[in-house]
């Protein structure tokens, strides 16, 4: 969920989903933040990866 006349994004998430998570080991999150991050990295174009920083800079 973007808010209007915000730059960068926010997003919300169920507390159940927050709950699995806080289930997880140590290792399977880092397990599972590995897998996103290899997912991303091979799926995004150039063009997409440079956009996301500039949402991780807040300038847009």
């Amino acid at each position: 969920m973007v808010a209007m006349g915000s730059k960068g994004y926010s997003y919300t998430v169920e507390d159940e989903k927050l709950r699995e998570y806080m289930r997880l080991s140590t290792e399977e999150k880092l397990r599972w933040l590995d897998e996103i991050t290899t997912l991303t990295e091979l799926t995004l174009t150039e063009e997409e990866k440079k956009f996301r920083e500039l949402l991780r800079a807040g300038s847009v």
